[in-house]
């Protein structure tokens, strides 16, 4: 298997430098929600309000059928088409399908790159985050308030920085020695911040699987938070998902052997980046993947974990697809993705 991985290492170096000067050429592309079902508010008090400083009063009755628990999907269809499948994007908490698209310091994202090769691309914001919507009603919907990150908390959780290597001031930040995220670029990243609830997983994986069932087969990407959602949807709909390519999952599927054993059919790739053995939380993570992975091997499945340091590919923080060699990993996943006759 390390032959394996350094033979995908070393074709992905080409693929890497050809990617950027290929146009991209549509056939077509779009947007749409998907998900989501009625939640209705009574009992509440009609509000008289003003849109603008010196507008007209308008009474406004929150009473009524909202919709709440609803994804916002955005497709691309490349011509021509060289994935055997579509790509389904899925980012990670507190973030948006932003992240897979242009990096904080304006290079080519994941979803240019993938679209240049030729794979049909369908990015998400997940419930309750970016165009998606929030379930603003005059009542909860999602237990518990909604989680915000501030840059100091993404520089060091992140594995950019590391732990109390965040300062105000610029010149007395640290950067984990040899780190590819592009730092100096921090508060355009935090543009990209949205809140997040830490109760929404059903809704999640709900919208996640009907987005499954309206588009594929397909190959899912996931990140972070999402690699427990791309790995849920492959148990539940097997059939459907070829492969499974999870980038620094934070958690994994159910581990119940019976849901383990769904997975035997989907072969997966597990990418995680530098500095993990240095950070608090990370090697629990990591050790938690690698357990998971290896009850799928024992259940007849097909896992291939690569760290990337171990492979050649250096530096990387937990936003790979945004770290300066991104087109470079992006080139190792499409190698493996072609080794299981995904690409053509």
């Amino acid at each position: 298997m390390k032959r394996t991985v350094a033979a995908v290492a070393v074709a992905a170096s080409a693929w890497a430098g050809a990617a950027v000067a290929q146009p991209i050429v549509l056939r077509d592309m779009g947007s749409f929600h998907i998900g989501g079902e009625p939640f209705v508010v009574s009992g509440e008090p009609v509000k008289e309000v003003k849109f603008t400083a010196n507008g007209v009063p308008l009474k406004i009755d929150p009473n009524g059928t909202y919709m709440v628990g609803q994804m916002y999907v955005q497709y691309f269809i490349p011509e021509p088409r060289k994935g055997a499948v579509p790509l389904l994007m899925w980012h990670g908490g507190g973030l948006t399908g932003v992240t897979y698209e242009t990096t904080p310091d304006g290079r080519p994202g994941w979803l240019n790159d993938f679209l240049r090769k030729g794979w049909a691309v369908y990015n998400s914001d997940a419930v309750e985050r970016g165009r998606s919507g929030w379930p603003a009603t005059a009542k909860p919907v999602w237990q518990g308030d909604p989680v915000l990150v501030t840059a100091a908390n993404a520089y060091e959780r992140f594995r950019i920085g590391g732990a109390g290597s965040w300062s105000d001031d610029p010149a007395k930040r640290k950067l984990l020695p040899g780190n590819q995220f592009p730092a100096d670029q921090i508060w355009q990243f935090s543009r990209q911040f949205v809140p997040r609830w830490i109760t929404t997983d059903e809704p999640t994986l709900k919208a996640y699987l009907q987005l499954v069932d309206k588009v594929c087969p397909c190959v899912l990407l996931v990140h972070s938070q999402a690699g427990k959602f791309g790995f849920q949807a492959a148990q539940a709909r097997p059939d459907k998902i070829r492969a499974v390519v999870a980038v620094e999952p934070a958690e994994v599927g159910d581990e119940d052997k019976e849901k383990i054993a769904a997975l035997k059919s989907v072969p997966a790739l597990m990418v995680y980046g530098d500095y993990i053995e240095q950070d608090s939380r990370w090697p629990a993570i990591r050790a938690k993947g690698a357990r998971f992975a290896q009850a799928v091997r024992e259940a007849g499945g097909q896992v291939d974990e690569v760290d990337l340091p171990k492979v050649g590919i250096k530096g990387n923080s937990h936003m790979v697809m945004m770290d300066k060699n991104n087109l470079e990993v992006s080139a190792l996943i499409n190698e493996w993705l072609a080794k299981r006759g995904l690409y053509r």
